[in-house]
């Protein structure tokens, strides 16, 4: 099991982490042939559900690895999920959502958990907690540099009891699925108000007459199962009822929403890192060249020394910020999740890359999941916030912070 560098794991959570990995080993890898053939034969753009999928999906509920991520459902805390979760990052086309714990389901059900009503928890989180549907989140804009949340122009307008929704969306994650049945929507309600107040977050359900998904967006040309669509509401209309917490809170609702899906992102990027210095360490061991394996070559074990270090540190920053979030609060969490979301994918990608180089063409083709697991955690470093962005916002941390000690003197000369 991974070390817990920060506190032991309660007796449950160790349970369902050997849990896990017994669902990789016995159910989860096994299927990852008949799903890629599914999805071979549906071609690059197809976007219906491999059965294997719903097959899985009943598999972890019977073996109680549902919903482990929402802490007010598994009792589990960030700490103690994120080894769970990094080992569905092994798998990320399967286990995540196998286990009901796939973005951007997660950050939505967290959303309705935290903000929703009454009856917009009975509609539409009690159904995405039992994985009978699935959700998409509409943020990102092509039109607007969107790492900056204030630039949204989607106009969200109120009509007496009702909100019309007019603009262009892109990466909606999610849309392309057949059983996305909602969009969370964020536009501007108040182009006049002070710049964090402008925005506001409505459920649309998909079915809303002027609801357009136009076409999927592939990630370094490859086309997700469930997608990330290119979407337009064209004078959209749905209850003022629909608005996710406070017209106005738009901006707070998304910062609590992103967090923890930041975090969940970097525990699923460590287990693809994982997998992929497995994947170069076996091919290191079985190739034969130049007269020996190429385990025998001073370069490669430099690049799995290297690969081990970079992950190990990766991973003691994500439990740090895990373990802030269960003590402090998300608030607290936000500099050291910032630092994960760029430490994590840096980390995965460079490990990734190196398992490509070693296995050579292998690895640029879908033979190996490698070429597909670069372009995930490629595009991670853009998704949920660049990396510019959070480095940005952990030096204006890093300037506000007093320093224990006084630097000492600038000696010159």
């Amino acid at each position: 099991m991974t070390e817990y560098a920060l506190a032991a794991p309660s007796p449950r959570a160790r349970e369902l982490y050997d849990r896990m990995v017994a669902f990789l080993r016995e159910e989860v890898l096994p299927a990852e042939a008949e799903y890629l053939a599914h999805r071979r034969a549906a071609g690059p753009e197809g976007h219906e559900v491999p059965p294997v999928v719903e097959r899985l999906k009943g598999t972890a509920r019977e073996r109680e690895l549902w919903n482990l991520f929402l802490p007010a459902e598994s009792g589990l805390t960030q700490l103690e999920y994120a080894p769970i979760a990094e080992l569905s990052g092994w798998s990320l086309d399967l286990a995540p959502e196998a286990i009901n714990g796939a973005a951007p389901d997660t950050g939505n059900m967290e959303l309705l958990h935290l903000l929703g009503t009454a009856e917009q928890k009975e509609r539409w989180l009690a159904p995405l907690l039992a994985g009978e549907i699935r959700s998409a989140f509409a943020m990102t804009e092509p039109d607007v540099a969107s790492s900056d949340a204030t630039n949204i122009g989607t106009r969200i307008e109120r009509d007496g009891d009702e909100y019309v929704v007019t603009g262009l969306k892109w990466w909606t994650s999610g849309a392309m699925d057949p059983r996305c049945a909602l969009f969370i929507v964020m536009g501007k309600t108040d182009p006049s108000a002070a710049p964090h107040r402008q925005q506001s977050m409505v459920i649309v359900p998909r079915e809303t007459p002027g609801v357009t998904v136009v076409r999927d967006l592939p990630v370094l040309g490859h086309h997700d199962q469930h997608g990330h669509a290119l979407v337009r509401f064209d004078g959209v209309r749905v209850p003022v009822a629909n608005v996710i917490g406070e017209e106005g809170g738009g901006f707070a609702a998304a910062q609590a929403r992103l967090g923890p899906g930041r975090i969940h992102h970097c525990m699923r990027a460590l287990g693809a890192a994982e997998r992929a210095l497995a994947l170069l360490v076996a091919r290191a061991r079985e190739r034969v060249a130049f007269g020996g394996p190429l385990a025998d070559q001073g370069v490669v074990q430099q690049q799995i020394a290297e690969s081990r270090l970079e992950i190990e540190q990766a991973r003691l920053l994500c439990h740090r910020a895990c373990q802030v979030i269960d003590t402090q609060g998300n608030k607290a969490a936000k500099d050291l999740v910032a630092m994960a979301k760029v430490a994590v994918p840096r980390a995965a990608t460079r490990v990734i890359d190196r398992a490509i180089q070693v296995h050579g063409g292998a690895g640029m083709t879908d033979v190996t999941p490698l070429a597909a697991m670069y372009a995930w955690h490629r595009a991670m470093r853009l998704f949920d916030g660049p990396d510019e962005v959070h480095l940005r916002a952990v030096a204006r941390a890093e300037l506000k912070r007093e320093p224990l000690l006084p630097p000492g003197r600038v000696v010159v000369g």
